[in-house]
């Protein structure tokens, strides 16, 4: 998976920030939530890691049927 196949959105719910990732190529999106005093570049990765562990996982998953 590319950086670029990969669509971040930031909404921010009271003192709070909602962060999506979605894989253009497999239509998986993952939230988080996180302060936002943490900064978008550090909750733009965490969105990811969690993105690319989501995927990893299905893949383990399919592997395994």
């Amino acid at each position: 998976m590319d950086e670029d196949d990969v669509i971040i959105e930031f909404y921010r719910v009271g003192n709070a920030v909602k962060v999506s990732a979605v894989d253009l190529a497999t239509l998986t999106e993952v939230s988080i939530v996180g302060a936002p005093g943490i900064g978008e570049t550090a909750l733009e990765r965490a969105a990811i890691r969690k993105l690319h562990y989501v995927l990893a996982k299905e893949n383990l998953v399919d592997a395994r049927r």
